[in-house]
């Protein structure tokens, strides 16, 4: 399985168990695209589609603290 595939189904399964993504799962999700030791374009548009299909129910304070440095760390605001 690809990384982009791995992350998509890390993902898919997060907010299948309670509804909702938390850290720890979103910060499985960026291990696994690190897992090669970079971020490539593809794991970016997963991460940046990931993080921009949050909603007020997942984006709680410790969340919302760990969006802004994946966000700013890996330019996923462009």
């Amino acid at each position: 399985m690809s990384d982009v595939s791995e992350m998509i189904s890390r993902a898919i399964e997060g907010f299948s168990n309670d509804g909702r993504l938390d850290v720890n799962e979103l910060d499985l999700i960026v291990k696994i695209a690190l897992a090669d030791g970079v971020v490539d374009d593809e794991e970016r548009k997963v991460l940046k589609s990931i993080i921009f299909n949050l909603t007020s129910k997942d984006l709680t304070p410790e969340m919302w603290t760990r969006v802004e440095e994946l966000v700013a760390h890996y330019n996923l605001d462009q």
